[in-house]
């Protein structure tokens, strides 16, 4: 009973809104439909995807950060509340991306094949996904994000498993459409990040 309450302690209380509300913001930010492209570029090149290893890489890396993150912030002095907003104004950048359809951010291009680089990273566990889970982790508690990475993962896992089927099925203007929605739920929720955080520091 003692282990499992400073479990609970340490963890925090999942509360399923926070799951499902970290979850939609987090998929959109890991964007494994507006990816599909990518990925079949990389298959027709040769490159062998292991969706499996993906997903295995990407929570190992994304877990890692969700951790040690906020200590990093410690060690530069940097409280979690501002680097909400400068996280926030990140990822309004990226949203801007994905409902325009222009380019903000200039991605080196990695050399590399399988399914660790580029795919784990810095594709689905990036520094995009890296500054959305720094910056909601002032609003979430560490269990709710755990769960909803785990959701996440899984979602990712099975995009990987059935690119071409999703591709065939749904088509281009459906995956479109899908990645525009997320785009205004990322949007939305990167000014709460922003305006909600000013207003505690003020």
């Amino acid at each position: 009973m003692a282990l499992m309450e400073s479990i609970r302690t340490f963890f925090g209380e999942v509360d399923f809104m926070q799951v499902f509300s970290s979850f939609i913001f987090l998929i959109a930010i890991i964007d494994p439909f507006g990816n599909i492209p990518v990925t079949i570029s990389m298959e027709k090149k040769g490159v062998k995807i292991y969706p499996m290893r993906v997903c295995i890489a990407s929570l190992i890396i994304l877990t890692t950060f969700l951790f040690l993150g906020e200590w990093i912030l410690l060690l530069f002095g940097v409280q979690i509340e501002f680097f909400a907003i400068a996280g926030g104004f990140v990822i309004f950048l990226m949203a801007l991306e994905m409902i325009l359809d222009i380019t903000i951010f200039q991605n080196e291009k990695l050399d590399g094949s399988g399914s660790i680089v580029p795919l784990a990273f810095p594709m689905y566990a990036g520094p995009g996904a890296f500054t959305a889970l720094l910056a909601i982790t002032a609003e979430y508690s560490i269990g709710s994000l755990c769960v909803s990475l785990l959701l996440c993962m899984l979602v990712l896992y099975l995009v990987l498993r059935g690119t071409h089927w999703l591709t065939k099925y749904l088509g281009q203007t459906s995956l479109y459409i899908i990645r525009k929605f997320f785009g205004i739920i990322v949007l939305a929720i990167a000014c709460k990040l922003m305006f909600g955080n000013l207003a505690n520091i003020l």
